[in-house]
């Protein structure tokens, strides 16, 4: 018998962020996980961040977690997604090069203090009430107090191609073939879902002559606030497209997709469907848009992002053959689909702690949820909570108005999904508030209270609104309307004042900014982008950001009001039978939480509102 204070099994994105912030936070934590050499594994995209994931990243950073320094070690190409849109959409997507993103965390991981790495397969968890137990597949027994379950899409998994299927994890790794049955035992109940990733090819056998080629941003911002200096492009990405050639050979084979022919039966995405399902959805459509992105500066491996399928290989062959600059590619890896248990996350409270099972955690793809940065996110609030649980503290639970974190887990512990859940800027209400650039500004305060901002980051945070607040002061300076100043206006647009006016009204011009302006006054000479980026948007948005932060103590006040844990919903006769049932079934912590239920109306929420007045009277 091996004991630990905390045990975290799986090592992808979500446990490599689970384990780093127990093994910070002072715990000796067990890191368990199928394969070494799948560690923080980019199985899919070879990419960090994205629109609405670029957030996620930021958030994470801001917390104290690891994703955003570790892409920006190993990035080889960045971009700024939705530029010519609000900073409400904007986010910072990055080409990884896989092999050092792995090597990099991985290195990370070893270096870290209370923290062990283990290869091993975890069979069998038993919950005793103070301590849980973890049996490997070898007859290793390792003992805890508290478990973070992170499996991924390893549990029970199989890869299908055409008629050919094999249980394995993705990219051949072995898979979690007893766990399931495990979490069974548990209570615990099981979806299945379904994901992909297309086929890779050989760089040496494109023709990239025919191709659009898609260059990195020059003095792009990096991910973590942490980052002393900006990543560089060592790489670029080219543009393809399918074609009515494609299309036609996908059609002709619709009936050897397992996607169609019955064999997959788990529920896949909706956001990213294989190029088989966008052919038919989108009948209507030409053309669909491919990206041809490196998978590290050590391979010539090109993944093919948007053309992710289960065909038969000899017809991957063929519809690859069909793209243009493809016509004689050489395919390294085939494209497959993969199947795999997770569970329905309506079974967690919002700290990500299972409802029937104290210290039991879950986090990442075994959620439900898609995406590297969603499993991450988690991953560190879970590690966070299951930390705070062991020290006996009141754990986080982060709110939809605090950051994408909060709406992410909300939503699946609250709504639950009936398929892999991916985060989008939608489903932010409050998304202005909440973006990238102001992450730290958001959530290092809480990150420091909780205990895993270290004194660096608190001290690069504390300056950074010490400039933001001097900058912000600077908004006050009179400017005197002359020549040079006239001019300005003129150029861009903008109809020239009588008098003299402050630097916050030039501000306010549609077609001004803060660094338009300064190029005339140069009073922010000492100051980063990324601080006059932020005054910017201070002033910019100012009417909108109130707006929303009235919004948000609206919101607030329903947050507030606690409904006891032990709350009766069929005690009282004023709610409506199926309301009670739902609200019964999630237990929400509050009666913010219980007006985002679905099947709960608000004329439910009202009469509930009543009701926990009366049972408190």
């Amino acid at each position: 018998m091996k004991d630990f204070d905390a045990i975290v099994i799986g090592a992808g994105h979500a446990g490599c962020e689970a384990a780093l912030a127990l093994a910070r936070m002072g715990n000796k934590t067990l890191l368990l996980t199928l394969s070494l050499d799948a560690v923080a594994f980019l199985a899919c995209n070879p990419s960090i961040g994205g629109t609405a994931k670029g957030q996620l990243v930021a958030e994470v950073d801001a917390l104290g977690g690891e994703m955003g320094v570790n892409i920006d070690k190993t990035s080889i190409q960045l971009r700024m997604l939705n530029r010519g849109k609000g900073p409400a959409v904007q986010s910072l997507r990055a080409q990884a090069d896989k092999i050092a993103y792995h090597n990099e965390m991985k290195k990370t991981l070893e270096n870290t203090p209370n923290l062990y790495l283990r290869q091993g397969e975890a069979v069998d968890i038993v919950d005793e009430g103070q301590y849980k137990f973890v049996k490997t597949a070898v007859g290793i027994e390792y003992k805890a107090k508290a478990v973070v379950l992170a499996t991924g899409v390893y549990l029970d998994s199989r890869i299908i191609i055409g008629e050919y299927t094999k249980d394995v994890g993705p990219n051949g790794f072995m898979n979690a073939k007893l766990l399931s049955s495990s979490l069974e035992r548990l209570g615990i109940k099981l979806l299945r879902f379904k994901t992909g990733t297309p086929a890779r090819v050989n760089s040496r056998s494109i023709d990239f002559s025919k191709l659009e080629i898609q260059y990195g941003e020059k003095n792009i911002q990096s991910f973590s606030f942490m980052s002393k200096t900006k990543p560089q492009n060592k790489a670029v990405c080219y543009l393809t497209y399918t074609n009515e050639s494609t299309h036609e050979i996908i059609k002709a084979n619709l009936d050897k997709a397992p996607v169609y022919s019955g064999l997959i039966k788990g529920v896949g995405p909706r956001y990213c469907p294989s190029i088989e399902t966008k052919i038919v959805r989108f009948a209507d459509k030409e053309r669909h848009q491919l990206f041809l992105e490196p998978e590290s500066l050590s391979t010539n491996e090109i993944y093919i992002q948007g053309f992710s399928t289960s065909m038969p290989t000899q017809i991957q062959e063929e519809m690859i053959h069909s793209l243009k600059g493809l016509e004689n590619a050489e395919i390294m890896r085939d494209s497959y689909a993969i199947e795999y248990d997770c569970i329905d996350p309506k079974q967690l409270v919002p700290t990500l702690e299972l409802k029937n099972h104290k210290g039991l955690y879950f986090a990442g793809q075994i959620n439900g949820t898609s995406g590297y940065e969603e499993a991450a996110a988690q991953g560190l609030i879970a590690g966070i909570n299951a930390s705070l649980f062991l020290q006996g503290s009141d754990q986080l639970i982060l709110k939809r108005s605090d950051g994408y974190i909060g709406v992410l887990i909300d939503d699946i512990v609250t709504k639950g999904t009936l398929e892999p859940y991916r985060m989008m800027t939608s489903r932010a209400e409050y998304r202005l508030l909440l973006r990238q650039d102001n992450a730290d500004l958001r959530l290092t305060e809480i990150g420091r209270k909780v205990g895993l901002v270290t004194d660096e980051r608190y001290q690069i945070f504390l300056e950074k609104k010490t400039k933001i607040e001097e900058a912000l002061k600077l908004l006050q300076t009179k400017v005197k309307i002359d020549e040079e100043i006239a001019s300005l206006f003129v150029e861009n647009g903008e109809s020239v004042p009588k008098e003299s006016m402050t630097v916050k009204e030039m501000l306010k011009r549609s077609n001004l900014d803060i660094f338009k302006v300064n190029e005339k006054i140069q009073i922010f000479n000492n100051f980063e982008y990324e601080i006059l980026n932020e005054v910017n948007i201070i002033v910019k948005y100012e009417g909108y950001l109130k707006q929303q932060d009235e919004e948000i103590t609206k919101f607030k006040k329903n947050e507030a009001v606690l409904i006891p844990s032990d709350f009766d919903y069929f005690k009282y006769h004023g709610l409506r039978l199926e309301a009670a049932e739902k609200l019964n079934e999630i237990r929400p912590l509050n009666l913010g939480q219980a007006s985002r239920i679905s099947g709960v109306s608000p004329s439910d929420i009202a009469v509930l509102s009543v009701l926990i007045k009366k049972d408190k009277g």
